[in-house]
């Protein structure tokens, strides 16, 4: 139980933290169906509905994280002048996600993600048929930055951290990281790309796509991998950078020159890994809030993403559910350095 006492205790401790989260807000849309035979008009199955459902998606996600795991949530971003956006802003509130952040721009729609699910007899899981979006990717206007740097300055002083999600969908501008950057509050990014925008923060962490992609190499091998990571930390002079590495896990390059990796701490059949990289941003920006060092920060998001891949959909898991499973785990293996 070496290990695990501590990481219980930090998890206790996540509990009242105070965390802002600016991103791109998305309303997830699901239509359910039994699929009862080939259609005559085209070689497609045909879904009949059986059920709709709505969730908060996108930059909303560490949000819910950070509420699932009892701490408070402030969210900031953009919606359209629309019915999707006034009900996305109700599902947050219903989440307990404080909205007052949340700007309409009626120059854009509210970003929807709508997915055909088909789900029956012969379906263990639901399973997605297609997906339709609606967004406008363009950069917000310069107002609209304006009002949601001003929002960040002005709700900094109470909050415990600042993080930013960004899904490239228009909102993670220049004058919104830079209003982040300088509010004097632990910042963290979950970035899907252009990585040298967010030089200087407290965490930046991608995906290993990402990080390939920006370092122009492939991060296959174990050695070499630790050269590249540690070489973009340097690059990015962020104090932490974590490297999600699918099956394999997670790394993480400190300025202290420490470098870990750590493994999957939970072992579940992948059902769904839509939510993983949320969950683990979310949970290491409310871990180093809480103080902890960024090894323990990594070792619980890696549990937590270890059971929310085993959850359909935008889904999250909560401050108990991971308190059991910590519980029940053998001394957890350390991340070699």
């Amino acid at each position: 139980m070496g290990e695990l006492a501590p990481l219980r205790s930090l998890l206790a401790a996540l509990r009242g933290k105070k965390i802002l989260v600016v991103g791109d807000l998305y309303l997830d849309c699901y239509i359910f169906g039994v699929p009862t035979r080939v259609s005559r008009e085209a070689p497609i199955m045909v879904l009949e509905e059986t059920r709709r459902e709505e969730r908060p998606g996108g930059g909303t996600a560490p949000a819910l994280v950070a509420r699932a795991l009892g701490a408070e949530a402030w969210q900031a971003g953009v919606v359209g002048d629309d019915d999707d956006g006034l009900r996305l802003r109700q599902r947050l509130v219903d989440h307990g996600v404080h909205v007052g952040g949340v700007l309409i721009d009626a120059t854009r729609p509210t970003t929807t993600k709508t997915r055909l699910v088909a789900e029956g007899t012969y379906n263990v899981f639901p399973q997605q048929v297609a997906r339709v979006d609606r967004q406008d990717r363009r950069p917000i206007d310069a107002a609209i930055a304006r009002r949601l740097a001003a929002y960040i300055a002005t709700t900094a002083p109470q909050m415990d951290a600042i993080l930013l999600s960004d899904y490239r969908s228009g909102v993670i501008v220049p004058e919104v990281i830079a209003a982040a950057r300088d509010s004097g509050r632990l910042t963290t990014v979950d970035s899907q790309g252009s990585l040298a925008d967010f030089r200087r923060l407290a965490l930046v962490k991608c995906n290993q796509a990402e990080a390939e992609a920006d370092l122009g190499v492939r991060l296959e091998d174990p050695e070499a991998r630790r050269a590249h990571l540690t070489a973009l930390r340097e690059r990015l002079e962020c104090e932490r950078l974590v490297v999600t590495l699918g099956p394999a896990g997670a790394a993480l390059a400190e300025a202290s020159g420490a470098y870990h990796e750590v493994p999957p701490l939970v072992r579940r059949q992948v059902f769904d890994v839509t939510g993983a990289g949320d969950t683990v941003i979310g949970v290491m920006t409310l871990a180093l809030a809480a103080g902890a060092d960024g090894l323990a920060a990594l070792r619980l998001s890696q549990v937590a993403a270890g059971l929310v891949v085993g959850k359909w959909g935008n889904a999250q898991v909560t401050a108990e559910e991971l308190d059991a499973t910590l519980s029940e785990l053998e001394p957890l293996p350390g991340g070699h350095d």
